[in-house]
């Protein structure tokens, strides 16, 4: 029989819900799975959010303090899904007090924020998972192997697309999301950081880079209250939007592939439009979050007309077979954060680093920064 996980997750908005569903599901799909969690604590600031929580949910107790959790002896591991700005505090925090971390990215508003999550983790010799998704899709670790085969030949570019119209709207409430101080630097923490982990994650290292951004809705209305997701809040005290809606950025890989990265969190007409389409001397592969279990290849001896198929990812390709039983048999965003979950938990059973770890994280945030730097500069940064 597994043996119990004290589990707790801090901050309770929709992140905070899909990861508890996660820590649920495990069972299900990885019933040998040594440690089996227990959700014992729930933090969130907004009065009665918690306690609702741990009721809908089965949460032993529920607190407004997350330092209530770090010194729970019953919790070994705790989520961290709040705020980017509290990310550092409270992960440095649970790190020290020798608490496992599954840690949303990008950890904090800086790559020094990263690094001293990442640091605390290393000193305490805990486990920590950063909430990278969209690499744990089975088709993606699918393009990975392809690409690392050999098969489409030498890369030699990429593009990667990361465009949202969750901040299109002009009445979007103006929340700690559009600030420097508690946002850092917009659509470049919240989507950029996903299209840095997937650069590196299919390609490998990134040398150098040089990026531009912009903001496209300067000002927003003020709630006039709490807000959830991204509500609008029409009619409040305009205020301004202090950091990015987008960013279109040129990389440099060591392998000598070129790459284009652009994320924008303003696209109208654009939902979760997020994929990659990487070519090489003789082939190709991309993929298209929306059709989330398929790749486009093409692959061959033609080069010119070379004819591009698709393929429906199944068992066999990254942990499609703990989810369904045959090929095209669909999978969701949240069976990507049972994989996290699952491979978070995995890392603590086996004492192990298993999935996206805080080390990624900070390669992430380091890229972030320098797209940053060189929007400033206008130059080529080095990475």
């Amino acid at each position: 029989m597994a043996d119990a996980l004290g589990v707790a997750v801090v901050g309770f908005g929709w992140m905070g819900r899909v990861h508890t569903r996660a820590y649920a599901r495990l069972p299900h799909h990885y019933p040998r799975l040594a440690l089996r969690p227990r959700l014992v604590a729930v933090v969130e600031e907004v009065p009665g959010r918690a306690e609702e929580a741990a009721e809908r949910y089965g949460f032993a107790s529920a607190t407004r303090d997350w330092r209530d959790v770090a010194a729970d002896p019953r919790v070994q591991a705790v989520s961290v899904t709040a705020p980017n700005f509290l990310h550092r505090e409270i992960g440095v925090a649970m790190a020290e007090a020798g608490k496992h971390l599954w840690i949303e990215k990008p950890v904090g508003l800086t790559a020094r924020d990263a690094r001293a999550v990442a640091d605390a983790a290393a000193r305490a010799g805990v486990q920590g998972a950063v909430g990278f998704n969209y690499r744990n899709a089975p088709a993606v670790e699918a393009a990975r192997e392809l690409i690392a085969s050999g098969e489409i030949g030498a890369v030699t570019h990429v593009r990667i697309r990361l465009f949202s119209d969750y901040a299109a709207h002009p009445d979007g409430a103006l929340t700690w999301r559009y600030e420097r101080a508690r946002g850092g630097s917009g659509v470049l923490g919240d989507l950029a950081s996903h299209g840095a982990d997937l650069a590196r994650f299919l390609l490998g290292d990134i040398t150098s880079l040089t990026a531009d951004t912009a903001v496209f809705v300067p000002g927003r209305p003020r709630p006039a209250g709490t807000t959830a997701g991204h509500a609008l809040a029409p009619g409040g005290e305009p205020g301004p939007v202090e950091n990015e809606d987008y960013v279109g950025c040129l990389l440099r890989f060591a392998s000598g592939a070129r790459g284009v990265l652009e994320a924008c969190r303003v696209s109208v007409g654009e939902q979760n439009s997020y994929g990659f389409e990487v070519h090489g001397a003789r082939g190709a592969v991309s993929w298209d979050f929306r059709r989330m279990n398929e790749l486009r290849v093409s692959r061959g001896t033609g080069y010119q007309d070379q004819p591009v198929s698709t393929v429906h990812v199944g068992p066999g390709a990254g942990e499609f077979a703990a989810f369904q039983p045959g090929a095209a048999n669909a999978m969701g965003y949240d069976d990507l954060k049972v994989i996290e979950a699952y491979r978070f938990v995995r890392s603590i059973a086996e004492g192990t680093p298993h999935g996206a770890t805080l080390a990624d994280a900070v390669h992430a945030a380091v890229l972030l920064d320098a797209m940053a730097e060189s929007a400033a500069s206008g130059g080529w940064v080095d990475v």
